[in-house]
């Protein structure tokens, strides 16, 4: 009996693809014995892409698929009309229990969609959410959602909460994980009409641990473990703390490497400052799951390197080993 966690990745999505995909997919399976990628694409480049590396053929399989799924489709479409795409046909493998996760840096709305009428939702599940971890002071919190719903409802945003908690939970292993809801400010009766209705029902959750609002400033701090907002909010919050990080990091080494002084401070410090900025980087926390599906669906961002690719692959071990998805059927049947 296979034991090993089977992750379907789409080859051909991303920026960077197939070359960075592929590379990430060798890396994971090198690394982790207890994974199998089924990697799916055109069959032809990703052996091409293969003969550079060098691993375990039994663990890493080509599944072809000759269609490719581009941003500028249209999401819905796109996948309905391309059956034979990359992302269709692994999402297929998770539906049929082919594979227990699914991993992209391809188009987010195909994924979004596809997830929905493919993989499909858990019973009563509303909306499924897209939840990154962003690193912080004190490890990492959760942004639920940060691109999947940008319509959102009072009731929505209570199960991103619910799902959120029972992810940091189970997979980062915070226990009683605290919940905040993003706002302008921390006085319950701040805020748009969306946070407004949607507090007094945070409040009143018995299995959640909620704290109140949080303002933007505080999330670097780590000042909540499960930060809920729509996905407008979320997606602002996310590119911001991204290009931020990055505006910041190039600063840094522009600093360092202005005066003879500086250059010879840059390499007593380097290694202190190397483990600061990698405990910063986004990438070294995979990539999103979308939240309330019947299967793992993990989206990495679109110019995801390889580092990126490996991680997100490795990250749908843990997901899976804690039987999250379950977690959530059971939290959200109860209701």
């Amino acid at each position: 009996m296979d034991t090993n966690v089977r992750i379907a990745v789409d080859a051909m999505g991303g920026d960077n693809a197939p070359g960075q995909i592929v590379k990430g997919t060798v890396e994971a399976v090198n690394e982790r014995k207890d994974i199998k990628v089924l990697l799916v694409g055109k069959e032809a480049i990703i052996k091409e892409e293969l003969k550079n590396y060098n691993y375990d053929k039994e663990r890493l399989i080509i599944v072809n698929a000759d269609d490719v799924i581009t941003n500028d489709e249209a999401p819905v479409m796109a996948i309905r009309r391309k059956k034979d795409s990359s992302i269709v046909v692994a999402m297929n493998l998770v539906k049929n229990g082919e594979a227990d996760a699914f991993v992209s840096a391809g188009s987010t709305g195909a994924v979004l969609v596809g997830g929905q009428f493919i993989v499909g939702r858990i019973k009563g599940v509303e909306r499924p959410p897209l939840a990154p971890l962003l690193p912080t002071m004190n490890g990492v919190s959760l942004l639920i959602d940060c691109g999947a719903n940008v319509d959102a409802r009072p009731t929505h945003l209570v199960q991103f909460a619910k799902m959120g908690s029972i992810y940091m939970e189970h997979v980062v292993g915070i226990k009683n994980p605290r919940v905040a809801i993003v706002n302008i400010g921390t006085e319950e009766e701040k805020g748009n009409m969306l946070v407004k209705e949607t507090f007094p029902l945070l409040k009143n959750c018995n299995d959640i641990n909620f704290i109140g609002s949080i303002e933007a400033r505080e999330i670097p701090n780590g000042a909540a473990d499960v930060i809920v907002c729509e996905a407008f909010v979320g997606n602002v919050i996310l590119k911001l703390y991204e290009g931020l990080g990055g505006a910041l990091i190039s600063k840094i080494k522009t600093g360092l490497m202005s005066t003879t002084k500086s250059k010879i401070g840059a390499l007593l410090c380097k290694p202190a400052l190397k483990q600061t900025l990698k405990s910063f980087d986004a990438s070294e926390y995979g990539g999103a799951p979308l939240l309330g599906l019947n299967g793992l669906v993990v989206k990495t961002h679109g110019n995801s390197k390889s580092v990126e690719v490996k991680n997100s692959i490795i990250q749908c071990v843990t997901f899976t080993e804690q039987q999250i998805n379950e977690k959530i059927r059971m939290n959200i049947q109860e209701e």
